[in-house]
């Protein structure tokens, strides 16, 4: 039998444990199965905070009811009892997530079990609820009852920068695996239950004040990732708070809060927020009520009185998304003052003024400033050009200084792709794909889905799912249509760009819209040079080169197959394949990708992907972003080093050009 995710299997055949399942029985005729006093001790539930008992894997306590109609609170306090939680059954078939929000009547209902036969409710339509809000959060079986996530219990209380990348960057990964597999299935929740139930997550430690490992200006794509990193602990709830002993009580203390934007009130100002209080909110019967002062609005008002920083996450609309949301962490305020109005349903409203504590860099200002220019609501201070491409891409690329009197880089020529390509085109002939209408993932008639392995290679047609030895998109001469999600670097820039002049690094490019993990950036578009036919010294006096023979500082980007229930023995390599070493010079010929910088902790990589056409193949260099990258942050990537460079220390080769990447991971060299 299939162990339950999460829950170790008792091999004590007179011992019961409710969190597991005994038999499996069709879901219609499942009855709960308790211990009575003769049969061993009872249920123990693992508490949310810190180690659980000796023979049971940690989970998180999603599901728990609460006594009030406010929204859930996910996650309870250490002097909170843990509610039970039954992990939903895992059948034969694939779990789907069960869109059953908080009001649902019935565990069986919340569960995804069917409804009873009559019921007068069977063929009601159910409203639509975001995915991040579902209850539900999958648990899916593990590979290896054994898995180990390599975070220690120590480093899940408390965690640092490279842990709550890595955390992220692990998630979205899986997250993206699940939605390729699982295609045109939402996938967010079950990635998340997969996480927790493996103990992928830091920060679960709730404290007052500022995360360890996350930034002022970070962004999230759901509440979920959030959660994952110890920001903000709630899935559904807009507040956040933790609950101490003082005295013979408890007191509440405010933590964080997420302002979506939708409550009556909410300001969009950028320095301060008027946040409304939880609760009231109408019930089924469409009744709304007074707020009370408990809860979340308790630990407003607690806060208030003691003067602690709350954490501030403000919440706006995903400009790629038409439902998704964004989450801007704006950093610590203060609450300044509290009080009672009347609301639109008539009903008493708790209303807080927050005010932003001073000297934290810009985040949710930021935001705001750019979606100005975009409106065209106000200027870009330091414009030298609106768009430095002259309309050769798609969207305009903006030229900006506003460091000193430099009117713009030196005199190139922009193109979009790449020049004199012929000198580097794979050999074998090859035919395009013959599909009518968009390449469908697992249609082996499909020669491109055949050579990606079945799969389509990017999620949304616009996310890079893996990093693979080499991904080959359909080319112009496939009958599919344009907009075939095989299709993606061929269709131009994803985001509105910037190239900028920075303070020490010369020129820069960044975005103006926040980019998820995963999206398409620009490829490396110049000339193919042929790396035998050039001097030395003419390779080292171009600045604008991307080479594939250098020697790049490995890293781990693409899912853990344990995680999504796959074979290990199946992963798939991410180091590239490339028949010959490719040479790419854009200092005559480019486009905005020659400006992009070099880190040694970069939030953009590139991948070799070949387009099909004309009965040929030619291979180009497409860049992805690593990890989210909030707007106005600059893009960089690994430039490499030169195989022929000298190691310093044995560790990694010495580059020819110092490195000023300012990261605290920089190798001092490149090149």
């Amino acid at each position: 039998m299939e162990g339950v995710p999460g829950i170790n299997t008792v091999p004590n055949p007179n011992h019961y444990d409710k969190s597991i399942v005994l038999d499996v029985k069709p879901l219609r005729s499942l009855k709960p199965v308790f211990p009575n006093g003769t049969q061993g001790p009872p249920f123990v539930g693992c508490p949310p905070f810190g180690s659980p008992p000796s023979g049971y894997s940690p989970f998180f306590p999603f599901g728990g009811q609460q006594p009030t109609q406010d929204p859930p609170d996910l996650n309870q306090t250490q002097d909170t009892p843990p509610p039970s939680f039954v992990a939903p059954l895992r059948t034969y078939r694939t779990p789907t997530v069960v869109s059953n929000g908080p009001s649902s009547s019935s565990t069986a209902t919340k569960r995804g079990v069917g409804r009873p036969k009559g019921s007068t409710n069977a063929k009601k339509k159910e409203k639509t609820v975001p995915e991040e809000h579902n209850l539900d959060i999958q648990v899916v079986k593990r590979f290896s009852t054994d898995y180990d996530s390599g975070i220690s219990v120590a480093e899940r209380e408390d965690g640092n920068g490279d842990l709550v990348s890595s955390v992220l960057m692990r998630y979205d990964a899986v997250r993206r695996r699940l939605g390729q597999v699982e295609y045109g299935k939402a996938t967010t929740a079950k990635a998340a239950g997969t996480m927790m139930s493996n103990g992928v997550r830091t920060n679960m430690k709730k404290r007052v004040g500022t995360v360890p490992g996350v930034e002022v200006g970070d962004i999230f794509f759901s509440r979920i990732e959030m959660c994952l990193v110890g920001l903000h602990m709630q899935t559904m709830a807009g507040i956040d708070y933790i609950t101490s002993k003082v005295g013979s009580d408890e007191e509440p203390l405010a933590t964080s809060i997420v302002s979506a934007g939708r409550y009556d009130g909410e300001a969009q100002d950028p320095e301060s927020l008027i946040y409304s209080g939880q609760g009231g909110n109408a019930d089924k019967n469409g009744q709304a009520s007074d707020q009370k002062l408990e809860r979340g609005n308790l630990a407003l008002e607690k806060s208030l009185r003691k003067g602690n920083g709350v954490r501030v996450i403000r919440g706006e609309e995903d400009p790629a998304s038409k439902t998704g949301k964004i989450y801007i962490y704006d950093g610590l305020y203060s609450i300044s003052e509290s009080w009672v109005e009347k609301g639109k349903s008539g009903c008493n409203t708790f209303k807080y003024k927050l005010v932003r504590i001073p000297g934290q860099p810009p985040a949710f200002g930021l935001w705001k400033a750019v979606q100005k220019w975009k409106e065209g609501l106000t200027s870009r201070t330091g414009l030298i050009l609106p768009d430095l491409t002259s309309a050769v891409e798609s969207k305009p690329v903006s030229l900006v200084n506003d460091v000193d009197e430099e009117k713009g880089p030196a005199y190139f020529t922009y193109v979009s792709s790449l020049k004199n390509s012929e000198t580097f085109r794979l050999t074998q002939h090859t035919v395009g794909c013959s599909c009518n209408g968009s390449c469908a993932p697992g249609n082996l008639n499909c020669s491109c889905i055949r050579k990606n392995g079945g799969d389509l290679p990017y999620l949304n047609g616009v996310m890079l799912v893996s990093r693979k030895p080499m991904v080959y998109e359909c080319g112009p001469t496939c009958p599919c249509l344009a907009n075939c999600k095989n299709k993606v670097i061929q269709t131009g820039l994803k985001a509105r760009l910037e190239v900028f002049k920075t303070a020490n690094r010369g020129w820069g490019l960044r975005s103006w819209d926040p980019i998820r993990a995963g999206t398409f950036i620009c490829e490396y578009a110049g000339e193919v040079k042929d790396k035998g036919m050039l001097r030395e010294d003419q390779e080292e006096d171009d600045e604008y080169v991307l080479d594939t023979s250098r020697v790049y500082h490995s890293f781990k980007w693409n899912y853990e197959p344990a995680l999504v229930d796959e074979d290990p023995s199946d992963e798939v390599p991410e180091e590239f394949n490339l028949p010959s070493p490719l040479l790419i010079s854009a200092k005559n010929f480019g486009n905005v990708a020659r400006f992009m910088n070099h880190s040694c902790s970069p939030n953009v990589l590139w991948q070799p992907v070949v387009c099909e056409g004309n009965g040929e193949s030619v291979v180009h260099i497409a860049f992805f972003a690593i990890r989210h990258i909030p707007p106005m942050a600059e893009l960089t990537y690994d430039y490499g080093v030169s195989p022929t460079s000298q190691s310093r220390d044995g560790s990694f080769l010495h580059g020819k050009r110092r490195c000023i990447c300012g990261s605290v991971k920089c190798r001092g060299s490149f090149g």
